[in-house]
């Protein structure tokens, strides 16, 4: 996959969290789940295009480590609303998914270049 791919990937996993986002119930439990939806999946697609400018391969590494932490805690949060119920479990199925799939790209994209290293 090359890092275009990846970029528009990440940005469209933001993007179709935060529509999600906007169908989910008005509750304050479920406003603070969506806010920290909004901010972990923002920061995959941010912290990715951040990556893209490293100025070293340590310091792309410590940039991709970011982003597979915000994927993880956007798996953390699918899982949190899938499990109180708050969204119907083929709503959050994609994303859910999509979050673990960034998830083991970053961990093995970063394997990778520390073997390069």
């Amino acid at each position: 996959m090359t890092p275009e791919v990846l970029r528009a990937r990440t940005k469209t996993f933001a993007v179709e969290t935060v529509k999600f986002v906007r169908s989910m119930p008005k509750d304050e439990a479920s406003r603070v789940m969506a806010k920290q939806l909004i901010r972990c999946t923002g920061s995959v697609g941010a912290n990715y295009r951040s990556a893209c400018l490293a100025k070293s391969p340590a310091d792309m590494i410590a940039k991709l480590k970011i982003v597979e932490e915000e994927a993880d805690e956007c798996g953390f949060w699918f899982e949190v609303i899938q499990e109180t119920e708050t969204m119907p479990v083929e709503k959050t199925r994609g994303l859910h998914k999509e979050s673990n799939e960034i998830f083991k790209i970053m961990a093995a994209s970063i394997v990778t270049l520390k073997k390069k290293l």
